[in-house]
Formats: C-alpha cells, structure tokens, sequence
C-alpha cells in the first residue's frame, strides 16, 4: 500500500464454487484498496469426506495462509525497521478439539503456535521489535485473537434469509 495512506479498509472477496465429489474452485481477489487478482485455488477433502484429494483441504490452506501472514509481516517490517533477516523460517501448528454430534461433528480451535527462528545479526530487542509489529500486522493473526461475528445468509426465491 502506498506509504501516505494513513487508513484504508482491506477487502477480499472470493467466489467459490462446487465441482467434483468435494471439489471446491476459488476465485479470490482484493478489492480494496486496490485491485489485486483474481487468485485461483482449489480445495478438496480425502475419503473421510468422500473427496478425492485433489487439492489441499481448507485447513491446510487455512494454517498455510497464517504462516504465510507472518512470514510476509516479518519480512515487509523488516526492511522498514531496519533489521538484518539473513534468514527466516517458521513453524506453525494448529489444533482444534473434534467432537461427534449425531450425524455430524462440531469443532472448537484448541491452540495456535507460531515458532519464529530469525538468523539476525541484530540485538534480540529490536528482532523481538520486528515479531511484535508483525504480529500486529497480520491480518489473520488479528483476526484469530478477536471474537468476531460471521454472517450467514442462504439464498431464497424472496432474496437472501439470515441463518
């Protein structure tokens, strides 16, 4: 974003269809600020869902998508702070509590933890600096650490109801 934009909002929009046994087509783009995109990807589930593995699962792309936030926070904030990253590598694991409910299962997220080895030549204060500002500005990691209310709406012939 360019350097005199002092607040925006940040939209993405993805339209995802369904193909296949359970199959998913994603078109993701950014819509503002600015336009970026649109990004093609796919899930897919294994046999415990009847799938066929052709793509990774929505959790993979889900713990990808937050590693991949850090990473690019660390590294775009690095430059800016003027800290040294001779190299960067991180470790994320996600779990979540699995739980049978009739026919269907319920889940709850257990646990985050993010892992950051950074090769710096730099005193651990100012690498300690750059985490915490990469950590708050990454946007899935901030997300994560809310509560927020997701929107559910299922068409009708009479518009779109709440669920």
């Amino acid at each position: 974003m360019a350097e005199a934009m002092q607040n925006a909002t940040v939209q993405f929009d993805c339209r995802g269809t369904a193909t296949g046994k359970m199959r998913n087509e994603l078109d993701v783009k950014m819509v503002l600020p600015f336009e970026e995109g649109p990004f093609t990807m796919a899930t897919d589930e294994g046999s415990f869902h009847g799938g066929d593995a052709s793509a990774p699962p929505p959790l993979a792309l889900f713990v990808g998508g937050l590693t991949g936030c850090i990473m690019t926070q660390i590294r775009a904030f690095a430059k800016r702070l003027g800290v040294t990253l001779n190299d960067l590598s991180v470790d994320t694991r996600v779990q979540w509590d699995w739980q049978a409910a009739g026919r269907v299962y319920e889940t709850a997220p257990r646990s985050f933890e993010i892992d950051v080895s950074i090769d710096s030549p730099d005193d651990d204060d100012k690498v300690v600096a750059l985490i915490e500002a990469a950590k708050k500005g990454c946007f899935i990691e901030q997300t994560l650490g809310r509560q927020n209310t997701i929107r559910h709406r299922m068409k009708t012939a009479d518009g779109w109801k709440e669920v």
